[in-house]
């Protein structure tokens, strides 16, 4: 239950976010505004806004105006956002062109939509327990791997025993006998900490958290990283999903100099373009994200998710670029093909940059 209350103020956060970024951008109209000065700043507005300072000249000051302002806030994605979906998930060329080229009034900005897809897809995560493992207990895995040690002992026992002695199978079951003994003593005969695997000896790394990295070249960095999932693995993957949360922003300026790359000899193209293609593209991943973990809880449609993964994201990039940036079916194509290679790049760099900002 508290997945879904924390899921639900994450959607609203995501929204006001999404406010936040733009509060009046598209507004227009009055709304019959009191006579008198305005109350922020002592100017004489001329209609139901101050032409000094923006704020309304009619104030509120009841508490259904607070529950107001929060559904308003939330939902205030309205006319816009009911125009800029459809366009952002069936022609989002049209999309980023019309806004690239000044028609900004009338959707839901980029960094706003952004915002708020992002917010909402981990809120919605939340609700249903699609969140990193944080009570992993490495104690646990250790018995439960000599127990089926133990049981295969018993099973190779038994099968050598059956076999001739001439047999040329006993030399590779008894090998693997030998193998589960030593699992079996070494889970018995100390406890698993960290440091378990200071050796070479294949059978001493089942314990995880012995796990060798090098992950940003830095050795101090990595020996960092490795302390803390030494530690406490638990709260590093959380951390993890907390700081993919926070800085999902990182993957915008990432992307930019890429999407310039395969640009790069078309000069009336300039990196404000990119940004604006970029932000909606991740705005409608997120948007994909939300829609196939909700399909996903449905039973016997996992095949149907699986292919919507797989199909629609190369889809939507490929008619995003036709339409942003005006090319033939060629280019476009050409152009998918390269990013989908570049899009791992940016992946991997967002990866160490969470746990470079998590070695600190």
């Amino acid at each position: 239950m508290s997945d879904v209350a924390e899921g639900i103020g994450g959607v609203i956060e995501g929204a006001l976010t999404g406010r936040a970024v733009e509060p009046n951008h598209g507004k227009s109209g009055l709304d019959g505004g009191e006579a008198g000065a305005c109350r922020n700043c002592g100017t004489q507005p001329l209609g139901s806004f101050c032409q000094n300072c923006g704020q309304k000249t009619h104030v509120h000051r009841t508490l259904s105006a607070i529950f107001h302002d929060l559904i308003h806030g939330v939902l205030h994605l309205d006319g816009k956002f009911w125009l800029t979906l459809p366009l952002l998930v069936f022609r989002p060329g049209k999309l980023t062109r019309r806004y690239i080229e000044g028609e900004r009034a009338k959707f839901v900005s980029p960094m706003a939509m952004f915002l708020f897809s992002v917010f909402a897809m981990f809120a919605v995560f939340q609700m249903i327990g699609l969140t990193t493992p944080t009570d992993l207990n490495f104690d646990d895995a250790a018995a439960d791997l000599r127990g089926r040690a133990e049981t295969q002992v018993q099973a190779l026992e038994a099968e050598i025993a059956s076999l001739p002695a001439d047999d040329p199978r006993r030399a590779g079951l008894e090998e693997d006998l030998d193998t589960a003994n030593q699992i079996i003593s070494r889970t018995q005969s100390q406890a698993v900490t960290a440091g378990t695997a200071a050796d070479d000896d294949a059978t001493a790394g089942f314990d995880l958290r012995d796990l060798k990295i090098n992950l940003t070249g830095i050795e101090s960095l990595d020996q960092g990283l490795l302390k803390k999932w030494r530690d406490n693995p638990g709260l590093m993957l959380y951390k993890l999903q907390a700081n993919g949360y926070k800085f999902s922003w990182l993957l915008i300026p990432l992307s930019i100099p890429f999407v310039w790359l395969v640009f790069a000899w078309k000069r009336r193209f300039k990196a404000y373009d990119h940004a604006i293609f970029v932000t909606y593209s991740l705005s409608f991943m997120s948007l994909l994200f939300i829609t196939a973990s909700l399909l996903a809880m449905i039973p016997d449609v996992g095949g149907l998710v699986a292919l919507l993964l797989v199909l629609v994201p190369p889809i939507h990039v490929y008619k995003q670029l036709r339409g942003a940036y005006d090319l033939s079916r060629f280019s476009a194509f050409w152009r998918l093909m390269v990013l989908s290679f570049f899009i791992w790049i940016v992946l991997i760099l967002f990866l160490q940059a969470l746990l470079l900002i998590g070695a600190f």
